[in-house]
């Protein structure tokens, strides 16, 4: 196909590109502990959602559980994420990042929002709500609650701190 066939090419391998150098950094550091982007992954929402149900953390990563018991089995054995029973059912578990995988989280979370910050600063004020808006229409209408829910910084009224 080509781009007569009303397929914009451009924005397409904007997108590549543009998430191939977003995702090198946090690469390059993860390669160096043997880790990928799998762990990344499932580093970051624990880190997000520190007490994360496993069921949970499925559903927004979409895999199976065998592809997370993988990847969960290194980062707790490493001493980057702990597990605990659930408080009224034990069957749960819950994901808790420890005090090494927050702050390996946060060494590969700053690394991207200065790279988001730097892009930012060279577009017209309204970009980031502009940006914001247009990822948002990317995702499955499905899921946009889901994402809109973790992203969700407003205090909880049971939050305990």
């Amino acid at each position: 196909m080509s781009e007569k066939d009303g397929i914009s090419f451009e924005i397409i391998e904007l997108l590549f590109f543009a998430y191939r150098d977003f995702v090198a950094d946090p690469d390059s550091m993860l390669a160096g502990i043997g880790y990928g982007r799998a762990h990344h992954r499932v580093l970051h929402f624990v880190n997000r959602k520190p007490g994360i149900p496993v069921a949970h953390l499925l559903e927004i990563l979409k895999i199976t559980k065998q592809s997370l018991a993988r990847v969960l089995k290194q980062l707790i054995k490493d001493g980057y994420i702990a597990q605990q029973t659930g408080p009224t059912d034990r069957r749960q578990r819950l994901l808790f990042p420890t005090q090494k995988g927050r702050e390996l989280a946060l060494q590969l979370s700053h690394c991207q929002a200065k790279r988001i910050d730097q892009a930012l600063t060279t577009l017209p004020d309204q970009t980031k709500e502009t940006a914001k808006a247009f990822l948002y229409s990317l995702i499955e209408q499905d899921d946009r609650p889901l994402v809109r829910q973790l992203n969700d910084t407003s205090p909880k009224p049971n939050a305990s701190l």
